[in-house]
């Protein structure tokens, strides 16, 4: 069984820079990639961010240019550094961990832009 649970979310600024992790623990003997997710008030799911096992990045159109994603496999955790945040990026930021084909999802992190 894969635990995922984020921290990091909160207040912040309009131009403001804020930082998530996603620590994945339990019995994880490899991982396919782990990756952000957000879901606004009344709208979809949307991706923000991700990373393979081959550390390859990938980033939704939203976030370009202003949050990157890293990763310390030795810890099994996954940073966003969210930079220059827009009242937009207002969500719930969920973490996603891929596992010998299993998806595990944590259960979000509240982060507010104020203008």
């Amino acid at each position: 069984q894969v635990q995922v649970q984020e921290s990091g979310g909160g207040f912040v600024q309009t131009g403001g820079s804020l930082t998530l992790s996603c620590v994945a623990s339990g019995q994880i003997p490899s991982y396919e990639s782990m990756g952000w997710w957000r879901r606004a008030p009344g709208k979809g799911n949307e991706v923000v961010g991700g990373m393979t096992s081959g550390d390859i990045s990938v980033y939704g159109d939203a976030v370009k240019g202003r949050f990157t994603v890293s990763i310390d496999k030795s810890k099994n955790t996954l940073y966003l550094h969210m930079n220059n945040v827009k009242p937009e990026d207002t969500a719930v930021y969920y973490c996603l961990a891929i596992v010998l084909g299993t998806r595990y999802w944590g259960q979000g992190t509240q982060v507010t832009v104020s203008p």
